[in-house]
């Protein structure tokens, strides 16, 4: 059997982590079995779906490289399928026309809930014998088995069973003529020949009434897998007030898509002791069965760790292409300036994420006419006159300009005004670079370049001319 899953999310939102797992998992099983993933759109609820909404899917999925083979497929773009079912299905007596009006089920309603009852439809019109003008309104409803139970066996939470009795007569077909969601949904994934439904709990009620809707077509009934939710720290379901957004913004917020997929993969699911996962080993150990039944917690240092980790040991050329994005929303221009990839390789120890190295890196590309206020004060003092002309010259002398060169000048002024590194190269950073901390001043120094460099330390010179004349 060839294995063929789905990731069909509303376009009612961003694409949130949740989402983002369900659609990794989805995508990882169907990978792992060498079988196809599809995209489907469910975007039936006509008022809420939006095109950013559907802009901002297709974009989570493309930033996390989750690819499909199928799709995007649209259930607006389907009516007319769904449709001819429901009519067939009306034809053949599983499906019925529902008359009753809204005061009558409000009524109902009320009663039940008086009465202690569960809310559901009490068949009123199942086996109606009255007439009705063609254009009288009404709803489609699918006619469920009143006896017996559907017991599914969830391959990440095992057997699950319903009690037809608890089921009512579904709605399948609104007043206005549009199909709905729970019937959408079946005919899809009988369409699109769905071996798997990976999803998240909150599906786990639908999943007996959509059973019995293949069923009564005549369709082969998939297997489902229903993932638990992700909580925030505080226990509480994961939600905005946790900074839980779409996941476009951990991307403006400066994680690779390999760390955040390394992340959700262990947010419910494990191979012994194993945190680091490539890709390629995700797919080759993935299996529904490892997945916990129990909710996870999503953890932002945890997040923050791994995105720290991938910086430093993923390619510096990978790693590069995604601080781009960032270098070019703070405006940098880095033609005149040291390669990307070295800057990966200066500052990844540095910075958990590409947003802090952005923002960390302007003074390898950008002059600067004042200095951090507190750095400057500290260190650009009159004293630190000598050892800046000094390591000037040294500088200025170097016809190999290579960081061993730089370190070497550096510490041969040191040696001869007979003070410590610190005494020179403290005063150098924040000439140089404009603040009071950064990588090494060899590597910094060289990857600033020489003239560049000896522009700052004059202006830096002129600063402290400046402060002598005042003192």
């Amino acid at each position: 059997m060839k294995i063929k899953t789905r990731f069909a999310p509303s376009p009612t939102g961003y694409l949130h982590v949740g989402g983002a797992r369900t659609a990794l998992y989805s995508w990882l099983f169907t990978r792992h079995a060498g079988g196809e993933f599809v995209l489907r759109i469910e975007d039936t609820d006509l008022e809420r779906s939006t095109q950013d909404a559907i802009d901002a899917i297709m974009d989570g999925m493309n930033w996390l490289n989750l690819d499909w083979d199928e799709g995007p497929y649209f259930q607006t773009k389907r009516f007319d399928r769904y449709n001819a079912v429901i009519d067939e299905m009306l034809e053949q007596g599983t499906a019925y026309k529902c008359y009753c009006s809204k005061e009558r089920l409000e009524a109902l309603r009320e009663t039940q809930m008086e009465n202690g009852e569960k809310p559901r439809y009490d068949g009123h019109c199942r086996d109606s014998q009255c007439s009705h003008a063609a254009d009288e309104p009404h709803v489609v409803r699918f006619r469920n088995p009143q006896e017996g139970s559907v017991i599914f066996d969830d391959k990440i939470r095992g057997p699950i069973e319903f009690s037809n009795q608890e089921l009512d007569d579904l709605i399948i077909r609104r007043t206005d003529g549009a199909p709905t969601y729970n019937f959408c949904v079946v005919v899809d994934d009988w369409d699109m020949e769905i071996t798997h439904v990976i999803r998240g709990e909150d599906h786990i009620n639908n999943t007996p009434r959509q059973i019995n809707i293949l069923k009564a077509l005549g369709a082969p009934v998939p297997e489902y897998a229903h993932v638990s939710m992700i909580l925030g720290d505080d226990g509480k379901k994961l939600s905005k007030r946790h900074g839980a957004v779409g996941v476009m913004q951990y991307r403006d917020d400066g994680y690779l898509p390999q760390a955040l997929l390394n992340y959700l993969v262990r947010l419910g699911w494990s191979h012994g002791d194993q945190e680091i996962f490539s890709i390629d080993e995700m797919k080759a150990l993935f299996t529904l069965e490892a997945i916990n039944k129990s909710a996870s917690a999503f953890n932002t240092e945890k997040l923050q760790w791994l995105n720290h980790h991938y910086i430093n040991h993923m390619p510096a050329e990978e790693v590069a292409v995604y601080l781009a994005w960032h270098i070019e929303q703070q405006g940098i221009e880095t033609r005149n300036g040291p390669e990307l990839k070295d800057i990966v390789k200066l500052l990844g120890e540095r910075c958990k994420t590409l947003k802090e190295m952005a923002e960390s890196c302007h003074y390898f590309y950008q002059d600067f006419s004042e200095f951090d206020a507190d750095a400057a004060k500290k260190h650009l003092r009159p004293v630190a006159r000598q050892p800046l002309e000094a390591v000037r010259a040294k500088l200025a002398a170097i016809t190999d300009w290579t960081p061993g060169n730089v370190h070497d000048a550096i510490q041969g002024t040191a040696d001869e005004l007979g003070v410590g590194m610190g005494k020179v190269g403290m005063p150098l950073r924040v000439a140089v670079t404009g603040v009071g901390q950064s990588p090494g001043m060899d590597v910094t120094v060289q990857a600033i370049g020489q003239a560049r460099s000896l522009k700052r330390i004059d202006q830096a010179l002129a600063y402290i001319a400046e402060r002598e004349a005042q003192a």
